[in-house]
């Protein structure tokens, strides 16, 4: 098979593409032949050196990726229920960023119906992580008023759809016009464009009495504005920290950028949200090995939803299997819409 090794952290010339035996189906393990993967800007930080489970989980060498779609090659003992041929979607933390796949019976799931592999490999990181967000930490409910940064990627897409399935009003949040039309087709009832439109001061129009939720990967560039904003009640959800990292360049850290970032991160006084009863959660779904079950649970739901047609999947962008360096690049450049997908 072939892989991305990334013997050290670094720019985008770490990605090296490598042959590699292939693995083999274990007992309850299904082995499947790859034709498309994800790509997620975690991929990115975990090549930059900088994400937190890739050095705690995995170490370097490292092959990124948590994600990918293809066929079933062979099934070993116990598992019953798929053949080889079957399409595919495979649920993994890190490994994914090769053209065959060893993984375990419970994070394989079946293809919906006239799904490409495109759309399978771009299912499940954006959509777990938003179900995650929303149902699991926001407990989001009919009627209450939803905030989603960065609207036109990948999880803000994701984060559209399940919040107006909740029944909530979603305000989509984007950083060109370009992106305007996918927060709306993804559900937004309202899409500010922070580049034309003061944000804060759309979001008090849209949002007077506050917001009920707020979901947030920018890091300090909203963190602290969104907490202010939110209603009494109200639940600031943060997965992440992008506007710490400089776009375009090298694709190595900039650590002046980043010191500054983590200097301007707010630190929240548990004594303040209890006065104002709001609320500050997170999570970072690499380090939920342990609760695979439940997340397992949750991805068979969102199929399931999305098999009935109430989930879309996302729009994709493909490059090929050889290209995930400029995948990394154009990903960073904060340019793109929906998901980016490498094809075998």
């Amino acid at each position: 098979m072939k892989r991305y090794a990334i013997a050290a952290p670094g720019g985008y010339d770490a990605l090296q593409l490598e042959d590699a035996a292939d693995p083999t189906a274990g007992a309850g393990q299904v082995l499947i032949e790859v034709r498309a993967v994800g790509v997620n800007f975690a991929d990115c930080i975990a090549r930059m050196g900088l994400y937190a489970s890739a050095r705690v989980l995995k170490g370097y060498p490292l092959t990124p990726g948590f994600e990918v779609a293809g066929v079933v090659r062979a099934v070993g003992a116990g598992v019953d229920d798929l053949a080889p041929g079957d399409a595919v979607i495979g649920v993994t933390i890190f490994d994914a960023y090769q053209t065959v796949v060893a993984l375990p019976r419970g994070q394989v799931f079946r293809l919906p119906a006239g799904w490409s592999f495109a759309d399978g490999a771009a299912f499940p990181t954006a959509f777990l992580t938003a179900w995650y967000a929303l149902h699991e930490l926001a407990l989001l409910r009919a009627g209450q008023t939803l905030l989603v940064h960065s609207a036109g990627g990948g999880v803000g897409q994701a984060l559209c759809q399940l919040g107006r399935r909740a029944g909530a009003e979603v305000i989509g949040v984007v950083g060109s016009p370009a992106k305007i039309g996918a927060a709306r087709a993804a559900g937004a009832a309202h899409v500010i464009d922070k580049s034309g439109t003061a944000l804060w001061a759309a979001v008090e129009r849209l949002a007077p009495r506050g917001l009920d939720v707020v979901c947030d990967a920018n890091g300090p560039e909203t963190l602290r504005a969104g907490y202010e904003h939110l209603a009494p009640g109200g639940k600031l959800v943060v997965y992440g920290f992008h506007t710490m990292f400089a776009r375009g360049g090298s694709g190595r850290p900039d650590w002046l950028r980043l010191a500054w970032g983590w200097l301007r991160t707010p630190r929240f006084s548990p004594l303040d949200m209890t006065t104002r009863n709001r609320s500050v959660l997170a999570f970072n779904l690499s380090f939920m090995g342990e609760r695979l079950d439940v997340l397992g649970r949750a991805m068979q739901e969102l199929l399931d939803a999305a098999g009935s047609g109430a989930l879309q999947p996302l729009p994709t962008r493909t490059l090929p299997f050889a290209a995930a360096a400029d995948a990394h690049r154009a990903l960073e450049s904060g340019t793109t819409t929906g998901k980016l997908v490498l094809e075998v």
